[in-house]
């Protein structure tokens, strides 16, 4: 299925989540945002952006109003983005991103899961140019003419456009997300983003079979178990 494919797997490791950690994963990172750009979703692109994808994703109303409270009143918390890049079974590879207000913590809690899993942790580097760091725009109402025709108008950059199973998805740079849907909004009012992510995506991917793919899956499942662990990028076809 392509690149549409990983996209949502990976949207649906984290939504898949334990919903006490959705929400909590949630709440540090609409905080975070909110305390880097400003607490007004108007001002703030960012947090608007965050605030609509907590909502689909079901998150309460008052803990996304909680967490911007806590930056209007002063609360002194820092949450650091970190990014670990792991070797896994039979060559599989994975970037674990972690969202946390305690580094040592997150270490100590991926260390267990490796030692766990026979996994090795790679340094800086080692895993990420293995991947594209992108934005991905998904949705419905145009077909792949109309999304160019869209960006091109509005001299808006892309570095790929996909059809998949009735969805157009668009993957560009990261700092051009916004004008991406603004393109696309211009042409569709009411266009509801069925995708809407700054990912990492595998440049090349792999099958795994038997006890490497049982492996795997016991290793994703440790991860997803860690509080700190936002996302868990891989190169993996499942």
């Amino acid at each position: 299925m392509g690149r549409a494919y990983e996209v949502r797997k990976a949207s649906i490791q984290k939504t898949g989540a334990a919903r006490g950690k959705l929400y909590s994963m949630y709440a540090r990172e609409i905080y975070q945002v909110a305390k880097n750009g400003g607490t007004t979703p108007e001002g703030n692109p960012s947090l608007k952006r965050l605030i609509e994808k907590a909502k689909k994703e079901q998150v309460p109303a008052d803990i996304i109003k909680r967490a911007i409270d806590k930056v209007n009143s002063g609360v002194g918390e820092n949450y650091e983005e970190t990014i670990y890049e792991l070797f896994g079974p039979a060559g599989s590879t994975l970037l674990v991103k972690c969202l946390t207000d305690n580094v040592n913590r997150s270490v100590s809690d991926l260390r267990a899961v490796i030692n766990k899993c026979k996994v090795k942790m790679g340094a800086m580097g080692s895993v990420s140019y293995m991947y594209d760091n992108l934005c991905v725009v998904g949705f419905k109402g145009l077909d792949t003419d109309g999304v160019m025709e869209a960006l091109i108008e509005n001299d808006v950059d892309f570095v790929d456009i996909e059809e998949d199973e009735g969805s157009v998805l668009i993957y560009g740079n990261p700092t051009d997300l916004y004008k991406i849907k603004e393109a696309i909004t211009k042409v569709l009012p009411s266009v509801d983003f069925e995708v809407d992510e700054i990912s990492m995506l595998p440049k090349e991917r792999m099958t795994l079979t038997g006890e490497d793919l049982d492996e795997f899956n016991k290793l994703v499942n440790m991860l997803d178990e860690v509080d700190d662990v936002q996302t868990v990028y891989h190169n993996v076809e499942l």
